[in-house]
């Protein structure tokens, strides 16, 4: 009988960005496995509706049961407040999404409560950050800002550009002056920004990166669960990481390429419809 613990861990985004938390994964978690999927013939979520979001999930859900996983990382805000909580109900290995980790290091990093959040306008628009954080602390000030345009700036590879500073600098100055002193990167593309904005807002705004966070909430997950892997991989052991897509798998590859610490030689391509 194979050990459940050495079993994968899947992965699914509407595309691209969720390769940061698969990043963040390898990073904090070395010895685990990883399908990841990413929909990127259905790319993006942000202009779908709640439904035909948790059709999507429900869907690629079914594919990552395929492959015998032992958890779930929604690594994709939209499909974790539309699809979350659903998921938890209907599917028999635990579901983690990347909001509610990200929301609990910001109530613990601010100290005058005003905390920013940028993110697409699908996910400002549930309001989910806001709903979130206020929960954990009615007090806290939640200054929420859409910003459409830094997903294609990061997937076009402009990560240091003037213009994305521009962008970046645009989005973000109603939010500092409402006195933010805490940021959270609520997509998964913008951590691949991190360092622009570090240098644009300095110190004084602490940055929250939900991906690095959702690695973090997973380990703690498997260990309350017992199902961390502590096998280390085997010489002769093929790789452990294995990516899937819906559409165009050399884009795919290199964009995982340019950001991932491992090489990516292919993803292979789903009819994800057929789930």
């Amino acid at each position: 009988m194979t050990d459940i613990r050495q079993a994968p861990i899947g992965v699914f985004d509407s595309g691209l960005g969720g390769l940061t938390v698969a990043r963040e994964i390898m990073r904090n978690l070395p010895t685990e496995k990883i399908v990841y999927f990413g929909d990127t013939a259905r790319v993006p979520y942000g202009n779908k509706s709640k439904e035909t979001i948790i059709r999507y999930s429900r869907q690629i859900v079914r594919f990552l049961q395929t492959q015998e996983i032992k958890a779930i990382v929604i690594a994709c805000n939209t499909a974790t407040a539309y699809a979350l909580d659903v998921l938890q109900e209907e599917v028999d290995v635990p579901v983690i999404g990347v909001i509610e980790s990200g929301a609990h290091m910001a109530v613990d990093s601010t100290r005058n409560k005003q905390i920013g959040v940028i993110a697409t306008k699908a996910t400002i628009s549930t309001h989910v950050y806001t709903d979130t954080i206020s929960r954990m602390d009615p007090e806290i000030n939640v200054i929420s800002q859409a910003c459409p345009l830094l997903v294609p700036l990061v997937e076009e590879g402009w990560i240091h550009d003037q213009i994305t500073d521009e962008i970046i600098m645009r989005y973000v100055d109603d939010l500092i002056e409402h006195d933010i002193d805490t940021l959270i990167l609520g997509c998964t593309h913008y951590p691949l920004l991190r360092s622009e904005m570090r240098k644009l807002l300095g110190d004084r705004v602490t940055l929250v990166n939900p991906a690095y966070e959702t690695a973090k909430a997973l380990e703690q997950l498997l260990t309350e669960k017992d199902l961390r892997n502590i096998m280390p991989k085997a010489k002769d052991e093929p790789t452990p990481y294995r990516f899937f897509v819906s559409d165009d798998s050399e884009r795919f590859a290199d964009f995982a390429n340019s950001i991932l610490p491992i090489d990516v030689k292919s993803a292979k391509i789903i009819p994800i419809e057929e789930y």
